[in-house]
């Protein structure tokens, strides 16, 4: 049996019902994204009662109360996880998502 997990991500014109897949023997990871925290919600639900994931890792534009949402929804068998990187990290990826339009 894989270890399944997803990793979440927000973008302005996503829809969550396009999921990717990626799959080896023993993990499968999916990938999503999402406009807002409604639809962030409503996806993971999905995630882990129609797909069986096991962790779900968040971009870093989920804020601190959205990631208590999301854990408080999910449950206990499923891990909540944050990607973060450092400060020039973020602002290579600010200035990729400003010369693309979503701010």
């Amino acid at each position: 049996m894989a270890f399944i997990a997803a990793f979440m991500a927000h973008a302005p014109d996503a829809n969550p019902e396009d999921i990717g897949l990626v799959e080896t023997p023993t993990y499968k990871l999916y990938s999503v994204c999402v406009r807002d925290q409604e639809q962030a919600l409503v996806t993971a639900r999905k995630l882990v009662e129609e797909l069986g994931v096991e962790s779900i890792i968040l971009c870093p534009g989920f804020k601190n109360k959205d990631i208590a949402e999301l854990d408080e929804l999910v449950g206990a068998d499923c891990g909540v996880n944050v990607s973060r990187g450092d400060a020039p990290s973020g602002a290579v990826a600010m200035r990729a998502m400003k010369r693309e339009g979503w701010f």
